[in-house]
């Protein structure tokens, strides 16, 4: 798992989603993550996800897993990082319901935290705005 490759479905309207994943980017210097805003055409049918889903949370796809929500950053930790810690940590009791509560209120709050421009914001040609638009709340 730490050697795959990575394809993280975000909000892209959501600039706190879009600084966080700029920010993995940036720790991603094997070019491991593919970001795909979920606005992008044609998400939606090559990762299997319904509008209801992206609207819910972030997902993660290797080539033999998925993930959403706070698991899924987790997997794009181990393989930004090329460990299995992070994934470990989150299988520990109590440490699940910890983060994913705390991702849940991430979500929920989103549009307070500091984000920066939105992906479809600065990649308009990228985005189709007639989609979902919330791939970062709980579900």
């Amino acid at each position: 798992m730490p050697h795959d490759l990575v394809d993280l479905v975000f909000d892209g309207q959501c600039g706190f989603c879009t600084r966080a994943a700029y920010a993995i980017k940036r720790f991603d210097r094997k070019a491991r993550i593919r970001l795909h805003p979920a606005q992008r055409p044609g998400v939606h049918e090559r990762f299997s996800l319904t509008e209801t889903d992206t609207q819910q949370a972030a997902w993660a796809f290797t080539h033999d897993r998925s993930a959403s929500g706070a698991e899924s950053i987790n997997l794009v930790l181990d393989v930004t990082f090329g460990t299995r810690l992070f994934t470990q940590l989150y299988r520990i009791p109590g440490v699940r319901s910890l983060q994913d509560r705390a991702y849940g209120w991430v979500a929920e709050h989103r549009y307070l935290l500091r984000g920066t421009t939105p992906w479809c914001q600065s990649h308009p040609n990228d985005c189709h705005l007639g989609t979902g638009t919330a791939s970062c709340s709980l579900h």
